[in-house]
């Protein structure tokens, strides 16, 4: 018999996308939606597909994923972001781990890759996740945008793919870098960063722009990926300015 499963959805304004994420997750014994201040229908929706919400009006990623620990059911946990889903084939790849689980050697969580959609369109590089835990192994999230798990014990690799469905306008691209660099510009000037000079900009905005178009293959997404890499190389930008400027009030 299949240990019981829940799934916890972190989610904010998402009200176009997370219908589908939580019918992608039918399949589990218990959904429940982390709703970080919602302005639209997300949490009118999530209840309308059996879910339970949660509403927090602030925090961090950890923050948010360590409630959804606390408050599932069962003995293994899935965390899937308002903009994934879960295919059919991933589906059938948990529900294999799960029901040859042994608990004496594991793996008690592990990475799932994602296929992400950029503007509409297939990102060539997958990266990967952690979102699969044995529960009595997940001490804890910790990281306060780059969050990381804490898991006793040995950690694998998924290689069927999330779906996900990320960067679908650039205005949204936009509004989502306004808001996160702020909390990356803080983090970094909390950490003693150096003084922004000139040819720092330059620096991180051509890593930026290098690991998208080179390193993750954006070149093979044509237009789409010129447009990604750019905009990479443009939130660092943006970020760095951000930093200068607290750096400026620091030092007034």
């Amino acid at each position: 018999m299949m240990s019981k499963i829940s799934a916890v959805v972190l989610a904010k304004s998402e009200e176009d996308r997370i219908g589908k994420c939580l019918a992608s997750l039918s399949w589990v014994d218990e959904r429940i939606v982390i709703d970080n201040g919602s302005t639209d229908k997300t949490v009118e929706l999530a209840k309308k597909h059996n879910a339970k919400v949660i509403e927090i009006s602030d925090g961090d990623f950890s923050q948010f994923r360590n409630r959804g620990k606390e408050a599932v059911g069962g003995e293994w946990l899935l965390y899937v972001d308002a903009d994934e889903q879960v295919t059919p084939q991933l589906r059938k790849k948990i529900e294999a781990i799960i029901n040859t689980f042994n608990p004496k050697n594991g793996p008690f969580g592990y990475f799932i890759k994602r296929k992400n959609l950029y503007l509409g369109h297939p990102w060539p590089y997958m990266d990967k996740m952690q979102r699969l835990f044995w529960k009595k192994s997940l001490l804890g999230w910790q990281g306060k945008l780059h969050e990381t798990a804490l898991v006793d014990g040995a950690i694998g690799i998924i290689d069927e793919p999330l779906l996900h469905d990320t960067h679908r306008t650039i205005s949204e691209m936009v509004a989502k870098t306004n808001l996160w660099s702020d909390v990356e510009a803080k983090l970094r000037i909390d950490s003693g960063h150096p003084q922004i000079v000139w040819w720092r900009f330059l620096r991180v905005m051509a890593t930026a722009f290098w690991n998208s178009f080179v390193s993750q293959e954006g070149w093979r997404a044509g237009i789409i990926g010129w447009i990604e890499s750019m905009y990479q190389a443009f939130s660092m930008f943006i970020t760095y300015a951000k930093l200068w400027e607290l750096q400026q009030k620091e030092s007034s």
